[in-house]
């Protein structure tokens, strides 16, 4: 039998105001990890102002 699985896509401003990028990054994932979600992949947006976090948890 598959799997089924839930897709989530949080996009973290890279800016100079609102804490280190790390640490965002850091708090974000903190919060989902618990929520059952998994990273897969990062990526900088096109014009490198917004990091793209791409994460799956089974539905």
């Amino acid at each position: 039998m598959s799997k089924r699985w839930q897709h989530k896509v949080l996009e973290i401003p890279v800016t100079m105001l609102g804490g280190k990028l790390v640490e965002r990054t850091q708090e974000a994932l903190d919060k989902l990890g618990p929520q059952g979600w998994e990273l897969v992949s990062i990526a900088h947006s096109n014009s490198f102002d917004t990091l793209r976090l791409f994460l799956k948890r089974e539905a």
